[in-house]
């Protein structure tokens, strides 16, 4: 039987490193607009966030926003939303990332409080879906589909 990784390449997966952290999430790297970042995979987030203090660091394009974000204890929260950002993961890359902005104290304050590491912000369903995401749970991979050139 084919190993799942060796059928994902073959279809244009790109492979990128999860690293187990303390709370049991799976912590990523990224860049968003050039800069780099450290993200918790939320499968169940159904918006990828950044915190609303790092408007500058990311170079982000902040509009207000109807939204509210609940999540981990917080609920209705005021946010901001960021359209057409450059994301790239490993060597995947989409620039129509729309990010979701809020106050990420109570997320980094749990991870803190877990001997984990503050994050930069969350990826979410809606990346993972755009990538056409597989995640190798017993590996610690997540798989996400390189777009094809036109």
């Amino acid at each position: 039987m084919k190993r799942i990784a060796t059928i994902l390449k073959k279809h244009s997966y790109i492979k990128i490193k999860l690293k187990k952290i303390a709370t049991n999430h799976f912590e990523l790297k990224a860049k968003i607009n050039g800069t780099k970042g450290r993200f918790i995979l939320d499968t169940g987030a159904s918006n990828s966030c950044v915190g609303l203090n790092l408007i500058e660091y990311f170079n982000l394009d902040a509009q207000e926003s109807e939204t509210k974000a609940a999540g981990a204890g917080a609920t209705d929260m005021e946010t901001l939303a960021s359209k057409n950002n450059t994301l790239k993961i490993g060597s995947w890359k989409t620039q129509k990332c729309h990010l979701v902005l809020f106050n990420l104290v109570h997320v980094n304050t749990a991870l803190v409080q877990h001997q984990a590491k503050e994050v930069h912000g969350i990826i979410g369903a809606d990346i993972l879906q755009k990538g056409k995401a597989f995640i190798d749970y017993n590996k610690n991979r997540l798989y996400l589909k390189k777009k094809q050139s036109k």
